[in-house]
């Protein structure tokens, strides 16, 4: 039973509640829509084809017509327009349309009613899908990633935060001051994150992701992975705000040298944002919109 006693002077009772139900395993943790679970299940039965897989996908119109718009995307641009769904999954490959349709469904999470935590849901949700964006760019053009995995690890990277938000807004009470719902973040968005990757049977190494995606000196063995895309995508996102001056210079974070490597003194990584910065954008607009 949770106390419910007046907080002490100076005592985050957000952090305090949060925790006492994460512990007891009481924390609401947001669950996927239906609709990306029953496109999974589809994508994922060996007897599925295409133009079955499209029929599920299209009880969606909202996602199909999004499949349709990566599709044609400067990721997957081909010589010949996408116009339907079954032709979107047949461009795409069925593991990479899965991770895509788990990406759009994901927005219906970032909800709240209350003004400020609304804001503060929209901004990040803002914020992951152009870290997501930067992702699946920086993934298509250094070696050893895949993009359309890169642009998933870049959306969840902060998942974590939903709950307390949700939280924040549904217990008005315990989040009078905007430092505490800061505050409870900085503390408990990695576990969170952690837990709900796992509820949803994400690939594994997510759970990293979500863990050491603001590990601005993170360092590990062997070749550069998607946590380490993520924290430079982060880095990157942050170019041209007030906040860059908060964070490390790129170029002197160890994810820098893994990621870029052979090309770490070609300025590899200020292209992605120069030119390669309207892909971005337009990645992010209909990741977001």
């Amino acid at each position: 039973m949770l106390d419910n006693a007046a907080p002490a002077p100076g005592e985050n009772s957000l952090l305090r509640r949060c925790l006492e139900d994460l512990q007891a395993d009481k924390l609401v943790l947001p669950t996927l829509p239906d609709i990306s679970l029953k496109i999974r299940k589809a994508i994922n039965d060996e007897k599925a084809n295409n133009s079955k897989i499209a029929r599920v996908v299209q009880l969606d119109p909202a996602i199909t017509g999004r499949l349709i718009g990566i599709a044609n995307s400067p990721l997957y641009l081909g010589r010949k327009k996408i116009e339907s769904c079954p032709e979107a999954l047949t461009r795409l490959g069925l593991k990479a349309a899965q991770h895509f349709i788990t990406t759009f469904a994901l927005k219906a999470v970032f909800v709240a009613n209350s003004p400020y935590v609304r804001k503060r849901m929209q901004d990040l949700w803002q914020h992951s899908g152009y870290v997501a964006a930067i992702s699946a760019v920086l993934a298509h053009k250094t070696r050893g990633f895949d993009p359309d995995r890169a642009m998933l690890a870049g959306l969840i990277h902060d998942i974590g935060i939903v709950p307390i938000l949700t939280y924040a807004d549904r217990h008005p009470e315990l989040a009078t001051d905007p430092q505490q719902i800061e505050d409870t973040v900085r503390e408990l968005r990695a576990p969170i994150g952690v837990m709900i990757v796992r509820r949803w049977n994400f690939p594994v190494d997510f759970e990293t992701v979500v863990a050491e995606a603001e590990n601005w000196w993170r360092r590990h063995e062997g070749d550069a992975d998607y946590t380490d895309l993520v924290i430079l995508s982060q880095l990157h996102s942050f170019v041209g705000t007030l906040q860059i001056h908060k964070y490390p210079c790129m170029n002197e974070i160890p994810a820098y040298h893994k990621v870029l490597a052979e090309d770490a003194d070609a300025d590899t990584s200020k292209d992605v944002l120069g030119l390669a910065r309207e892909e971005i954008i337009q990645i992010q607009k209909m990741l977001t919109s």
